[in-house]
């Protein structure tokens, strides 16, 4: 194990003679109920039932024995496991030791610095009927419906289905890129310059072959510098029809008959969108400052997972803005790099904060996490008791209980920190 890692080795061996009772327990066990040619069940003589099922009592004297020894050794050493071990070497042989080399992960330990009293600047939240004019575009947008063209060809800001194969010319026999529905926003960010050329002007039934050449930089790497071929059938053309701003907007979008009374309820809503924002920006300078005092190695899969989430966040956002991922130029493996630095940062932080609810002995109750769950079943349009089933099967109530301790901790460290403000 390196030292700035949480990653930890143990050789653990299991003695003989444990291992020799645990084998004799078993083959009791087989011995009631196997059915040994020969004999009747329950009658076969121990020994021959130990020859004659080898292989299955040593796959249990395995799975008994090594997760409990497992399971005091790292007690012993007072660690607490990030995920599963991997257990390989193993050396179990008849009338020796059983061996085996565990490598896996630990939380760190560290010492926690100030967290309260912390000084934080809170930035002024100005408003301006640039952005009352800009939330009621998105209002709009958000009201946009979309419908089929069939009479007039593809234009510019048009959606149209797809289905490619792309191969590249340097490699016509290799793995082909394949599409089937995708959808291409012309002139929509993530839209190669070549699709949108080639597609403006198409109609359902029309096919369109054309190389794309990949720049040496691409953020695609598998295709930087390479030009592909691709076919591609265009299958439907959809164009977005925006609602006019007037009062029928107004009623169509919300409680209000008139379009004045809904720009002052947008107003509204973003001067509380506006400071619960700027509590947050403060919240994170804060959990900033606390990943800055302090320096500690972070377990491995816990910068995976968070690495892993924020991936799926981008691809809700892109889903969202009515990009396809799949036709998207982007380079998942070098985003991921990127995104890196920023999830082991955010894994920091959350380590931090739940040093400081044991500090603070920070408790969260049954009840306040069934109202999690309740929150995230509605997000997903499903029951809370599902929900919840499922989340017990997958660990993921101690997910939850894990958030709403930092939340707790993060609350507490906000309502003790010395807020300043900034010059407009």
């Amino acid at each position: 194990m390196e030292a700035d890692t949480c990653t930890r080795e143990l050789v653990i061996e299991i003695p003989a003679d444990t291992v020799e009772r645990e084998a004799e327990r078993l083959a009791s066990q087989y011995a009631r109920v196997a059915r040994v040619p020969g004999f009747r069940p329950g009658h076969a003589p121990r020994g021959l039932v130990r020859r004659h099922f080898r292989d299955e009592i040593r796959s249990e004297v395995l799975q008994s024995l090594v997760p409990k020894s497992f399971g005091e050794a790292v007690k012993n050493h007072n660690w607490s496991v990030v995920g599963k071990p991997s257990f390989e070497d193993v050396k179990f042989e008849d009338n020796q030791p059983l061996t085996y080399r565990a490598t896996f992960e630990v939380y760190p330990e560290f010492e926690l610095k100030a967290y309260k009293g912390l000084e934080v600047e809170q930035e002024p939240a100005t408003l301006t009927d640039a952005d009352v004019d800009q939330a009621l575009e998105e209002l709009r947008q958000r009201l946009a419906t979309f419908e089929v063209v069939s009479e007039e060809p593809a234009r510019e800001d048009d959606y149209v289905t797809v289905s490619y194969r792309g191969r590249d010319v340097s490699s016509p026999e290799g793995e082909p890129i394949e599409v089937r529905e995708g959808v291409v926003h012309l002139g929509g960010k993530g839209t190669a310059a070549e699709f949108r050329e080639n597609l403006l002007g198409s109609r359902p039934g029309d096919i369109r072959e054309f190389d794309v050449a990949y720049p040496a930089d691409s953020a695609r790497e598998s295709l930087a510098g390479k030009t592909v071929k691709y076919r591609v059938e265009a299958q439907a053309v959809k164009r977005k029809v925006l609602p006019p701003i007037d009062d029928e907007l107004a009623k169509s979008a919300s409680d209000f008959n008139t379009l004045e009374e809904l720009k002052a309820n947008l107003r509204t809503d973003l001067e509380k969108g506006r400071k619960t924002r700027a509590e947050t920006v403060m919240r994170r300078k804060l959990v900033q400052k606390l990943v800055e005092a302090h320096e500690f190695p972070v377990p491995e899969r816990m910068v995976e997972a968070q690495v892993d989430r924020k991936l799926e966040g981008v691809i809700a956002q892109l889903l969202k803005q009515g990009i396809d991922p799949r036709t998207a130029d982007f380079d998942w493996p070098k985003l991921r790099r990127e995104i890196r630095p920023e999830a082991e940062r955010d894994v920091r932080g959350s380590l931090i904060l739940e040093k400081v609810a044991e500090a603070e002995k920070i408790e969260v109750s049954e009840q306040e996490i069934d109202e999690a769950i309740r929150q995230i079943a509605e997000e997903r349009h499903e029951t809370p008791a599902a929900l919840k089933t499922r989340l017990t099967r997958e660990d993921g109530l101690a997910r939850i209980q894990f958030s709403l301790r930092s939340q707790k901790a993060l609350d507490l460290i906000f309502e003790n920190a010395h807020i300043t403000q900034t010059n407009a």
